[in-house]
């Protein structure tokens, strides 16, 4: 007796009858960086959940715990030379939700709630801001006419760096300098706002990127020791560790500016840039002059 439904014929194929077909195998060392991007994820996600809760200290530990995290990951991938294409797309993802919809949450659940439609415009520009600072980021990374110094500094604010900063009045609310007034969310909002084009401003801000690649031989037991300190420092005072680290932070952008303009004005090549730019601008603007006589001379 025959069975109701025809067997499925797949058609020829070049595998051999009766043998499973062989799927690729990925290395470990590919899967390694995303579960450290992925467990990034899920503590951004629960710092929104510990905000709908209204439990503000966990919620930024949470995006503490995401940027650490974050940090690692890119290392982590480059130690086991497990970078890819897709790492970088899920890093930029979970950036935008660690460091740009879970802040905003947390600080229109913290305060700016209490401008209502205001503090929830100066939250969109900050998420929004994040996205397109990020973007700008995956899309300038790859350019071959960056020069070498260049690594040593990011065109405007981290996201990261922008999370942390932009916490600085919960922060200092938990330590004990702001109070928690109602009256104050408007300068909250536009504190929010002013962080949020620092991320998508031109600024050159200190990257970091070339420390801990190579460390001297006398300085690996006091770097130990120093990295115990601040670790025993962050979890005994938490909020004035953030505080003063995100204060330093914001401090640092204007001589992250005049080290990156002595850079640039040293590198001759940098230099011939700007003046073949400035040329050109010079030569559009001869032109226009010309139309605008020949304009004139025409009857």
């Amino acid at each position: 007796m025959t069975g109701p439904f025809a067997p499925y014929d797949p058609g020829p194929t070049r595998r051999r009858r009766g043998r499973a077909p062989r799927f690729r195998r990925v290395p470990l060392r590919l899967i390694l960086p995303n579960l450290v991007t992925l467990l990034a994820l899920c503590s951004g996600l629960t710092a929104i959940r510990m905000a709908l809760e209204s439990r503000w200290d966990y919620a930024i530990g949470a995006i503490v715990i995401a940027a650490v995290l974050d940090a690692l990951d890119g290392r982590v991938a480059r130690l086991l030379k497990g970078t890819s294409k897709f790492g970088a797309e899920l890093d930029s993802l979970a950036d935008f939700v660690n460091f740009g919809v879970a802040p905003a949450l947390i600080l229109y659940s913290w305060l700016l709630q209490e401008v209502r439609s205001i503090g929830w415009i100066a939250a969109l520009i900050f998420a929004i801001s994040a996205a397109l600072r990020l973007a700008r980021f995956n899309v300038s990374i790859d350019d071959p006419n960056k020069p070498a110094w260049s690594v040593n500094f990011f065109t405007g604010v981290p996201a990261p760096a922008g999370a942390l900063s932009v916490l600085f009045p919960v922060y200092l609310e938990f330590v004990g300098i702001l109070p928690h007034w109602p009256e104050l969310a408007p300068a909250v909002a536009v504190y929010v706002v002013v962080i949020a084009l620092l991320m998508v401003s031109r600024l050159p801000t200190f990257s970091g990127k070339k420390l801990g690649t190579r460390v001297r031989r006398d300085l690996v037991l006091p770097l130990f020791v120093a990295a115990v300190f601040l670790v025993a420092l962050l979890a005994s005072y938490p909020f004035e560790v953030l505080a003063l680290g995100a204060a330093a932070y914001l401090v640092s952008i204007p001589f992250a500016w005049h080290w990156y303009e002595r850079y640039r004005k040293a590198d001759p090549a940098v230099e011939d840039a700007d003046e073949a730019a400035l040329g050109a601008e010079d030569e559009d603007t001869d032109l226009d002059h010309l139309s605008e006589d020949d304009k004139d001379d025409a009857p």
